[in-house]
């Protein structure tokens, strides 16, 4: 073949530093443009972002030349440099180190979109915690819980 054709959807959750509540209202919406444009400057296609104040859904597509650890660092990375350039009020803004990221098969991907998209009334429910380690779960993904949120 002359060509690499793959398909790697990563669904990223990833919170702001101690889950501080960072993603206020006047920020929200710019903030998730920014950071779908960074996937797209990056060659990764946005299917999805949302999210409530202290964390963030992004669900990408991901091209043959960005690892799940690359892609999910220029997110972050240009995001926080993005915040603090623009918003002077914000210069503690952190996301913190670490990040769930899991693989989506073609056929869930209308799925994982609606669970984005429904996040505010989600998290009227459940916390940030709980959600977490039940994604950690249903992707059969090991973890010891004295050191999944620090």
């Amino acid at each position: 073949m002359s060509h690499s054709y793959i398909s790697c959807h990563i669904h990223y959750v990833f919170s702001t530093q101690s889950r501080e509540p960072w993603i206020t209202p006047d920020i929200r919406e710019r903030l998730l443009k920014y950071m779908s444009g960074t996937a797209r400057k990056h060659k990764m296609a946005s299917l999805r972002i949302g999210g409530t104040e202290d964390h963030i859904h992004q669900l990408v597509s991901l091209p043959s030349t960005l690892s799940v650890a690359q892609a999910v660092q220029l997110i972050k990375g240009n995001s926080s440099k993005w915040i603090h350039e623009t918003f002077p009020q914000h210069q503690h803004f952190s996301w913190q180190e670490g990040y769930g990221g899991f693989s989506v098969s073609v056929s869930q991907l209308d799925r994982i979109i609606a669970y984005i998209d429904n996040q505010q009334e989600h998290h009227r429910f459940s916390s940030f915690e709980e959600e977490f380690l039940l994604l950690l779960k249903k992707h059969r993904t090991e973890y010891d819980e004295r050191y999944v949120f620090g």
